[in-house]
């Protein structure tokens, strides 16, 4: 066997050198646990508090919140199997779903995807920012502008420093910073779950409370279906299918609940209008920077793992740099965004509304390509992948019938169902202010599996 090239090895602190381009078995590397902490610490973020807060908000009890929490976090499962593709194919998910909308019909989602990431990057950025701010006054520093600006510039350099680095750096980063935050947000409970009151009884939520807590609870886990199987390209083909699937919902599943119900032990002993004031207001004197520095780290896990996929996501736009440079481009959006929303008030709820909006395109897209993957059973052909209008993704002029129709009637049934302060679809009101935005990922993978059901042998070749 020839010796291989040092310069496309995948180390810690060295520049990851492959893109969207197959990883060669040689190249391959780590084990399925690698998964379980990538994903554990990328959701120790101060998000899950907050959604947890606004089950609560939504009217349920503190037993219904939790209930809702936990059903949040077995979406995990889905979204670590979402990641068999990955190991199968050595490339990343973007590249995969082409499988199941043709290259051209994968161009619009991959666009979408793309907005997301740095939405959800420049969100996260803007709360680290305004956290370690804070962190900075109580140490004693009243930096105003400048001490604002310091703390943008902390919080970016963290996360882009990480990856830009990529693949290796990323999960080193995500397993490291896990132990750290673990240990902080372990004690956050310690304080903050004795004093709930969880005989306090729901305050009539009705249909429309428990959908919008379910739709919370879920939008999160959501908006990793676009990314799984970047994080899984680089095992070796011998990993066990069952242990990725597990390695990665456990990691995410413990670290998103236990924070879900950090949020609604919390919710029910104070006001969590401004989560992070209220959290803390439940907290000693001397853990309260400790905590506003949980805050900006878990802000910093999460953004990570976005920015890293967004800089794969461009190049399957068709951006022709390598990774490490589209991620400048990603990097140079995320900066502008955060400092638009730092000094606009109102821009951060308006990304937040749109983000949120997305959902009625990401459900069902989701719901396609996991149908598409199962229908597979995770076998592709890995060259026409990649090669554009001479292979077999190409379909009817780069667009797979079928994915597309499945993946309209799941935004059809997705927007007339949809309760959003941007958007609210005509069935809303007579299904008694109930959202079902997320049953659209039911809707398509159920219409693409009938509309596909007489090809399955030809999706699910013999090895």
């Amino acid at each position: 066997m020839a010796q291989q090239d040092t310069a496309d090895v995948d180390e810690v602190f060295r520049v990851e050198t492959h893109g969207i381009d197959p990883i060669p078995d040689v190249e391959r590397h780590g084990s399925a646990k690698d998964l379980f902490w990538l994903w554990f610490g990328s959701n120790l973020t101060f998000t899950y508090v907050i959604n947890g807060a606004l089950a609560v908000a939504f009217g349920l009890s503190f037993w219904q919140a939790t209930v809702v929490v936990v059903i949040g976090g077995l979406s995990f499962f889905a979204i670590s199997a979402a990641g068999l593709s990955g190991i199968r194919t050595g490339t990343a998910t973007l590249v995969i779903s082409r499988a199941a909308f043709g290259v051209r019909g994968n161009f619009p989602a991959g666009v979408l995807n793309w907005v997301v990431s740095i939405g959800y990057t420049i969100v996260n950025t803007v709360v680290g920012t305004l956290a370690l701010e804070v962190f900075f006054a109580e140490i004693g520093w009243q930096g105003g502008t400048a001490g604002r600006a310091v703390a943008l510039l902390v919080t970016l350099a963290l996360t882009f420093a990480v990856a830009m680095w990529g693949h290796a750096t990323v999960q080193f980063a995500e397993r490291w910073m896990a132990y750290v935050l673990a240990a902080g947000f372990g004690v956050l409970l310690l304080f903050v779950l004795p004093g709930a009151d969880t005989a306090a009884a729901a305050t009539a939520p009705g249909l429309s409370g428990w959908s919008l807590a379910f739709v919370v609870m879920f939008a999160g886990p959501f908006s990793y279906v676009p990314m799984p199987a970047d994080y899984t390209r680089y095992l070796p083909r011998t990993t066990s299918l069952r242990s990725i699937t597990w390695m990665g919902a456990l990691g995410g599943f413990v670290s998103s609940v236990a924070l879900g119900v950090a949020g609604v032990a919390a919710a029910t002993q104070t006001d969590m209008t401004d989560a992070v004031a209220g959290a803390e207001s439940l907290l000693p004197g001397w853990f309260q920077p400790l905590f506003l520095a949980l805050v900006l780290g878990g802000s910093v896990t999460n953004s990570i793992i976005t920015l890293y996929s967004s800089s794969l996501n461009l190049q399957v736009l068709g951006i022709p740099w390598s990774r490490a440079r589209a991620i400048v481009i990603s990097a140079a959006v995320t900066a502008v965004g955060s400092l638009a929303a730092l000094f606009l008030t109102d821009f951060t709820t308006s990304l937040l509304s749109f983000l949120s909006l997305l959902i009625i395109v990401f459900a069902p897209w989701g719901g396609v390509f996991l149908t598409d993957m199962l229908l597979r059973r995770c076998r592709y052909d890995s060259d026409a992948l990649h090669a554009g209008s001479t292979g077999a993704y190409w379909y009817r002029s780069g667009y797979h019938p079928a994915g597309m129709a499945a993946l309209l009637a799941g935004m059809a049934f997705a927007a007339l169902t949809c309760d959003s302060e941007l958007w609210t679809g005509p069935l809303v009101a007579s299904l008694g202010g109930a959202d079902l935005t997320l049953l659209g990922s039911v809707v398509s993978g159920l219409a693409y599996w009938a509309l596909t059901r007489r090809l399955q042998p030809a999706y699910a070749p013999v090895a």
